[in-house]
């Protein structure tokens, strides 16, 4: 397998971008390593949905909220937000740190039909171009920096632009159940999180502040026996963040 595209001013991980590279032939298996994945993705477009209706008015019963809209996914995998975000009616770029995921994601794309501009490299690489919507899910606890990483992505959102991210909070229950449980239990490929790495929101929002944008929502993703993954206003697991220009 080829090893992952690193440039060379980046906030890549070398060791993450393998380690999610190999997962490239089973990010869209719903039985595979990306199984929880696949649970998780009708929340955050849920989520999702929600956040663009409000941010730009739109119609909360029409099926391409995004149409004219350009929208950048950082650390798109294999591309399972990426075809739902086109499918919503933008124009989409997806990028990653593994070159392995941008070939997988690119080949679903064309068997779906779908136009998306699939990218290997890091936020950086972006130079002047501007998204009306950047997304970045469960991706900032694997980079380097994320003081450089959140201004990567607010160098990259257009002025009116909305910016949504996830990520897992930095407390007790998230390392009981992501780490000792998830990948205890082959849920979730061991080795994927590093629960020192785990921003709490406080954090995350001071850091998105400092990149000269404003948070406008904060939600919590729980998990309910009955309902699986939830949106929540329990932030102790896992969480959203949205934000606008300042």
């Amino acid at each position: 397998m080829k090893s992952a595209t690193v440039t060379s001013a980046t906030t890549i991980n070398p060791a993450e971008a393998a380690h999610f590279g190999a997962m490239a032939a089973e990010w869209w298996d719903p039985k595979g390593s990306s199984a929880m994945l696949h649970r998780l993705n009708p929340v955050r477009l849920r989520y999702l949905r929600e956040r663009i209706d409000a941010h730009w008015h739109g119609d909360e019963t029409g099926f391409t909220p995004l149409a004219g809209k350009r929208a950048l996914d950082v650390g798109c995998g294999a591309g399972l937000l990426c075809e739902p975000l086109a499918r919503l009616g933008a124009d989409v770029t997806g990028l990653d740190a593994a070159a392995e995921n941008v070939a997988v994601a690119s080949a679903h794309a064309t068997q779906s039909g779908l136009a998306i501009d699939y990218r290997t490299g890091s936020v950086e690489d972006l130079d002047s171009a501007t998204f009306d919507l950047v997304t970045s899910m469960e991706v900032i606890e694997h980079v380097t920096d994320p003081a450089a990483f959140i201004a990567g992505l607010a160098g990259a959102l257009a002025e009116d632009g909305l910016l949504i991210l996830s990520t897992p909070n930095r407390t007790a229950l998230s390392r009981l159940a992501l780490i000792t449980v998830g990948e205890g239990l082959g849920q979730i490929p061991r080795g994927t999180h590093d629960w020192d790495k785990f921003l709490v929101p406080d954090a995350l929002t001071e850091l998105v502040e400092a990149a000269g944008l404003r948070v406008v929502d904060v939600r919590g993703l729980g998990f309910s026996v009955a309902k699986g993954f939830v949106l929540s206003d329990d932030t102790k697991l896992d969480y959203f963040v949205t934000a606008v220009r300042a």
